[in-house]
């Protein structure tokens, strides 16, 4: 018997592109057209998709980051360059995702240190590069322009827009022809609310990537995997409104109760099998991107995405 897994979609994903090479007028080693899928991942009768990339987070003050990554990675974490440098040459990451953590710090003022830390990272690696941003209103727009203008021309991500503060985001992307991750809480029509807001004031679509918010696997996780698959299936379905690439960043597997509470001997691969376990999930549901902060979890990630897009027939099964 085989199953028929023609589910009668007759629409696409919109694509986006990250990364711009010396052809387009950037400094990046490569570049990445994300969407054009007609189904879900590894559902095609013929891989005529790319595999789901792999984005490994770095972030610029450790003090805010996981002491599992942390202890494992020792004293690249203080080297934010050196770190990207690694994750891109030694971890066999497809993109950096640079979190500015020092904005975290009480009063933070030094715009000036930001530039500085894109610079660093953009010259470290030629991957392509997600800039997470302050996360504090008052700072967003001044730390967004700068990121904006430092790496102008490489095609960037910028995140995170949410609803209640997308517009100083959404204005560094049109300054500076950016990208922007928008990010709902695991529901399908705050996701296409924020798509449409960010449209209204002038964000193209092929600039907007859909964030729905990834929970740990068994902390909510099968809420977002339920979000997801709406997303797509309605955007498969002709909504266009939905119709983005998708990213997932699990960031609650490294620090849920089974991890936190697992023995030193142990700890690592019990935070790197929830960051893959949930890795593999979502891009099942159809995310593009999978961000991970373990460098362990990488290889194991690509060995599974091989898998199954070479996957062996079934006899019987279609």
């Amino acid at each position: 018997m085989a199953f028929d897994v023609d589910f009668g979609w007759t629409q696409a994903i919109g694509n986006l592109v990250l990364g711009a090479t010396g052809a387009d007028g950037g400094t990046r080693r490569i570049s990445y057209r994300l969407g054009g899928g007609t189904t879900l991942p590894f559902l095609e009768k013929e891989n005529t998709s790319p595999a789901p990339l792999i984005a490994f987070e770095v972030c610029d003050s450790p003090a805010f980051w996981s002491p599992i990554v942390r202890n494992y990675c020792g004293d690249l974490v203080n080297n934010v360059g050196e770190w990207a440098k690694t994750a891109d040459t030694t971890y066999g990451a497809d993109i950096i995702r640079l979190y500015l953590t020092s904005t975290r710090q009480r009063n933070f003022s030094d715009i000036v240190s930001v530039g500085k830390t894109v610079e660093t990272v953009l010259s470290a690696s030629g991957l392509p590069l997600i800039i997470e941003g302050s996360n504090e209103p008052k700072i967003d727009s001044e730390v967004f322009q700068k990121c904006g203008e430092t790496a102008q021309g490489e095609k960037l991500l910028l995140g995170t827009a949410e609803a209640g503060r997308y517009r100083s985001i959404a204005a560094a992307v049109l300054a500076y022809d950016h990208s922007i991750i928008a990010q709902s809480p695991i529901d399908i029509n705050l996701a296409k609310q924020l798509n449409i807001l960010l449209r209204e004031i002038g964000v193209p679509r092929d600039h907007i990537l859909i964030d729905p918010y990834t929970g740990a696997l068994g902390y909510g996780f099968e809420y977002s995997f339920s979000a997801m698959e709406r997303i797509r299936f309605s955007a498969l379905k002709g909504d266009t409104d939905l119709a983005m690439p998708m990213i997932c960043s699990a960031t609650d597997s490294l620090t849920i109760k089974e991890v936190r509470e697992a023995g030193p001997a142990v700890q690592d691969e019990m935070a790197v099998q929830w960051e893959f376990t949930t890795g593999i999930a979502a891009a099942a549901a159809g995310a593009e991107i999978i961000c991970v902060r373990h460098p362990k979890t990488i290889p194991l990630l690509r060995e599974a995405f091989a898998g199954l897009k070479k996957r062996t027939p079934v006899p019987g099964v279609a």
